[in-house]
């Protein structure tokens, strides 16, 4: 047995991870809300200028039209996901993605203490993935088995 599959069944189904693996969930789906919404209304992100960085790419990725939106349903629909169990691990997947792309962006715009905010859901987003690794595995092995 690997040490990752050791650590997964010491903590699965006990009651303190049941309840911290649900406050994680409802933490990162709440995250995204705020700005799926503002995206999905077609609402600007931020109201710096174009002559900053930062609001230039958001002015950029704000005037894709279409795009912009469809970048908030995305995140509305992974927090929806997320807080539904039957679905809470599709939410988790399609949320890694995301943060990471959102991840990357923070870090090469050079925010200040947002690449840390989103290095901690990044975290929290593989703990998810780690929670449910049965069925990580069991996709990975169909991937790999071809």
């Amino acid at each position: 047995m690997s040490f990752i599959e050791s650590a997964h069944r010491k903590i699965y189904g006990k009651k303190l991870f049941v309840l911290f693996t649900w406050f994680t969930r409802i933490l990162l789906s709440f995250a995204f809300v705020p700005s799926g919404l503002k995206k999905l209304l077609g609402e600007r992100f931020t109201i710096l200028g174009v002559d900053n960085p930062v609001g230039f790419f958001f002015e950029a990725l704000y005037q894709t039209g279409w795009y912009w939106n469809f970048l908030g349903f995305m995140q509305l629909l992974v927090a929806l996901l997320l807080v539904i169990p039957r679905t809470a691990f599709l939410g988790a997947l399609i949320y890694l993605p995301i943060i990471i792309n959102i991840l990357v962006i923070v870090v090469a715009m050079h925010f200040r203490g947002t690449p840390i905010i989103a290095g901690l859901m990044l975290l929290a987003n593989i703990y998810l993935l780690f929670w449910d690794y049965k069925k990580v595995k069991q996709i990975v092995s169909v991937i790999f088995e071809r």
